[in-house]
């Protein structure tokens, strides 16, 4: 009986994790297969790769990283969002800024890291 309770709970604990995988855009190269009690995760530091970003003045954020595509929703100063992942995109140059580097919403929208306040990401890291 409790090895069918520990087989259950490793498949509750899979669908979870890759629900948690799907929701985030990462994706995973093997499912652990079940074979028995699994093995105790082995602790390793990631870093920080996504966060909470801040528009430090009003701008638009755009169904894409460049200036090419469409403005899918505009903001204000102050406007807090989650940062998903950054990549390089369309050059930009305002308000004494200059860079190509997007930041990835939560929304699924892109807004230029020279909005954001911090760094030129707005303190993300993890490349896109």
């Amino acid at each position: 009986m409790r090895i069918k309770r520990q087989r259950a709970m490793t498949r509750l604990a899979t669908a979870i994790g890759a629900g948690v995988l799907a929701v985030t855009g990462t994706t995973a190269s093997a499912v652990a297969a079940d074979s028995g009690p699994a093995a105790a995760p082995q602790a390793r530091s990631v870093g920080i790769q996504s966060g909470w970003v801040e528009t430090w003045i009003n701008g638009n954020v755009r169904y894409g990283p460049s200036t090419e595509y469409g403005i899918n929703y505009t903001v204000g100063a102050g406007f807090v969002s989650y940062g998903l992942c950054w990549k390089h995109g369309g050059w930009v140059n305002a308000n004494g800024v200059a860079h190509d580097k997007w930041v990835k919403l939560s929304s699924n929208a892109w807004i230029w890291g020279g909005l954001l306040k911090g760094d030129e990401t707005g303190g993300v890291d993890n490349y896109c």
